[in-house]
């Protein structure tokens, strides 16, 4: 258990090995093959062995049922990117390890939104696609990422109990990677700005409607972030600064899943080479098919979600 919940630093601590992991196997039909990393040929499973210790407090293991139980009759949605997708697959994942298999289920997969339930409780869990949480328009052909408009995505998310947000790792693409032809705010074009500016814009978009939408006393937010490969242990991000800084002007903040440096210190964790841009057996060129922005399943998201159920249950 937490012990003093309100001290404790969930946040701050160690990777420490613990045989008793992975909670589920890479045979779980939710993961997709970016990151199957065993389907895939990774050769090694000690990336499967750690635990987060926190400095000062011991958290629950993930408990399926109890997660389930608690949320009855109620939603989940994490609105993103790629890596919020990646800790949704997770968590389905780990929930569904904790059950019998003859437990009903329903899965619908769709762009931008994908909901899995769990009928014998009522639970949906789903996904919402929105690397930058503000719209992206299309006008004459054009994408247009609107930088003080959100309404489009949100109405996605309206009456969800639970919304976990996270973005960051699309707005520094650039050239073919990049998600948008021309970015507006107050009505000005523009072909690019300095990405901290774009983001902080978007972020106070979406800082505007949580507070004007969200009914604390029926629904919860948490921003999940970091988790990408930029940094190293120690080091905090400028894409987090800004994130700080739009929380702290909210009327209601929400909990901040602050998940950047542990994800920093696990550089052992990524795809790398391996991952579904194969066929299983075949040799890959790392020049051309490492991934060292996503994360292995099972592995570093598992973790995300083992915070993500202390913080909303237990802290």
């Amino acid at each position: 258990m937490l012990g003093n919940q309100s001290s404790c630093a969930l946040f701050m601590g160690s990777w420490v090995r613990d045989e008793t992991y992975p909670d589920y196997q890479y045979s779980c039909p939710m993961i997709d093959p970016q990151f199957n990393c065993q389907m895939y040929g990774r050769p090694d499973t000690d990336y499967l062995k750690y635990r987060w210790q926190p400095i000062n407090c011991q958290i629950p293991r993930f408990n399926g049922a109890d997660f389930l139980m608690r949320m009855r009759g109620k939603s989940v949605m994490f609105v993103g990117d790629s890596l919020g997708r990646n800790q949704w697959q997770s968590l389905i994942c780990m929930i569904s390890a904790g059950l019998p298999s003859s437990s009903p289920t329903q899965f619908f997969r769709g762009d931008p939104l994908s909901t899995f339930k769990f009928l014998e409780y009522g639970v949906t869990v789903s996904f919402y696609r929105a690397p930058y949480l503000v719209d992206i328009d299309s006008v004459q052909g054009k994408r247009v990422l609107r930088l003080g408009e959100i309404r489009g995505n949100a109405n996605a998310w309206r009456g969800v109990d639970l919304l976990s947000f996270n973005t960051g790792h699309w707005w520094s693409h650039k050239g073919s990677l990049q998600g948008w032809d021309y970015m507006e705010a107050e009505g000005t074009y523009y072909q690019d700005m300095d990405r901290l500016v774009a983001l902080e814009k978007g972020l106070r978009t979406w800082a505007k409607w949580v507070d004007n939408n969200i009914d604390i006393s029926k629904s919860r937010t948490m921003p999940m972030t970091g988790g990408t490969s930029g940094g190293y242990p120690g080091t905090y991000p400028d894409q987090m600064k800004v994130v700080q800084e739009v929380l702290t002007s909210m009327n209601n903040p929400p909990f901040l899943l602050d998940i950047t440096l542990l994800s920093a210190m696990r550089k052992d964790a990524h795809p790398s080479i391996y991952n579904g841009d194969l066929t299983p057996g075949q040799r890959a060129n790392p020049d051309n098919s490492a991934d060292c922005s996503h994360w292995c399943l099972p592995g570093l998201p598992d973790t995300w979600n083992q915070l993500f159920y202390a913080a909303l249950f237990l802290h």
